[in-house]
């Protein structure tokens, strides 16, 4: 999906909206679905049909982690943590990495599959080109000339 500034802005208002929900609802899931996820396609109907049926068995942990196998293949749960009855969830896509070094999507709610969801938009926010707060290295062009190597080995 192109970067498409309405859209980053569409999904600041769906992640106010989760804020403000007291538990997970079919019908929030499925406008998640709807309006965050972008790689829905039709040879992927199995795998969407899959996540609608656990949405409806009220398996919704399990849905929101198949949604972001789906459809943010390279990002990772990295962290759960539950603090002063508050859900925070880190998502990744370099877990192997030292927490200092990585760029995560985090997201915090009273219940734990609303928190996952959070990570999950905001780790859509950061493959969209949207910016979530993360400082990434800068692009470095090679300069023209020489390259030469000045350390002693003796």
């Amino acid at each position: 999906m192109l970067f498409d500034p309405k859209h980053g802005q569409y999904l600041g208002t769906l992640e106010a909206e989760l804020r403000r929900a007291r538990g997970p609802t079919p019908e929030l899931l499925s406008e998640v679905m709807a309006q965050a996820c972008g790689r829905f396609a039709p040879h992927e109907e199995a795998a969407t049909r899959e996540i609608r049926l656990l949405i409806e068995t009220g398996a919704w942990v399990d849905s929101v982690l198949a949604l972001i196998a789906l459809d943010l293949p390279q990002w990772k749960l990295r962290r759960l943590l539950y603090e002063d009855g508050e859900w925070h969830c880190s998502l990744s896509r370099q877990p192997q990495l030292p927490i200092e070094f990585d760029e995560v999507a985090e997201g915090s709610h009273e219940a734990l599959p609303l928190a996952v969801l959070i990570a999950f938009l905001r780790a859509r926010r950061d493959s969209s080109g949207r910016e979530s707060g993360a400082i990434g290295m800068p692009p470095v062009n090679a300069g023209a000339g020489y390259t030469m190597c000045c350390d002693n080995f003796a």
